[in-house]
């Protein structure tokens, strides 16, 4: 009679799995515990009441052909800026990636990803506002917003696909002659392109949102319409705008996960 083989035993817990986990827990009691909830005020018929009554003034949405048209030209303006923006993202990601994963040296190394932990950890919002000052208005200063935040994500990415990429390729096309940036175009990069292409996708999922709202500082797009509707309070029009958004958000989340089926196969 045959025995089945037996599974194999789980991993036991390590000591430092186990210290991360307590102290993520802790950290998510101390969070309850500081910050003071009032869940039961958002549950009651007075806040109930005041919610419908607002949302009740988004309806109808504006629909005439002239704000439809203003609708249209914001929409192609909002997308302008993410794929602007995502692309020179994308083009200096590479180039900081280069440093960033070691091949010129350590001290490159780390004072590429020191830049890049700058780039990326003020929010899109701040590059705007800071960038309306020597952009003006428009959105040009939201285009530069959307590409030095996603700079900083993109470079970051890109590095640790450069170093987690099989180094033996380049290594042979090195040893027998081949120059340094043609063994990097011909063995490490093709490794990493579909790694990187989905990379960008997602981000530029990401930068449609934020580019609908860099316009709430002055960026242009529909986010400045929104802002513009909804500080006149002219509720119908605003809820026109954010129906734009919603349809404009969805069509683009369906055309990359096209793009990433289509990479993958």
């Amino acid at each position: 009679m045959r025995h089945r083989s037996q599974p194999p035993k789980a991993p036991a817990w390590r000591a430092s799995s186990i210290a991360l986990l307590l102290g993520l827990s802790a950290l998510v009691i101390v969070s309850f515990i500081s910050l003071p909830l009032h869940w039961g005020a958002l549950f009651t018929q007075e806040a109930l009441r005041t919610s419908v009554e607002f949302l009740r003034g988004f309806a109808p949405p504006e629909s005439a052909p002239s704000f439809l048209l203003k609708i249209a030209v914001g929409t192609v303006e909002t997308l302008s800026m993410s794929t602007i923006g995502t692309l020179l993202a994308a083009l200096l990601g590479i180039g900081l990636a280069l440093p960033a994963s070691g091949r010129f040296g350590n001290s490159a190394r780390l004072t590429t990803r020191l830049l890049l932990n700058v780039l990326r950890s003020i929010p899109e919002l701040v590059w705007a506002a800071i960038l309306l000052i020597a952009a003006g208005l428009g959105p040009f200063a939201g285009t530069l917003a959307l590409a030095a935040h996603t700079s900083g994500v993109l470079g970051r990415l890109f590095a640790d696909a450069f170093e987690n990429s099989s180094p033996l390729p380049e290594a042979t096309l090195r040893i027998n002659g081949v120059r340094p940036l043609a063994a990097f175009l011909y063995a490490t990069l093709p490794q990493t392109a579909s790694q990187m292409l989905s990379y960008t996708l997602y981000r530029w999922e990401n930068n449609i949102r934020a580019a609908a709202i860099l316009g709430v500082v002055g960026a242009g797009g529909l986010g400045q319409m929104l802002k513009y509707h909804l500080s006149l309070f002219q509720m119908q029009a605003a809820a026109s705008v954010m129906l734009a958004m919603l349809l404009m958000v969805a069509a683009v989340d369906a055309v990359s996960f096209m793009l990433r089926r289509i990479m993958s196969k």
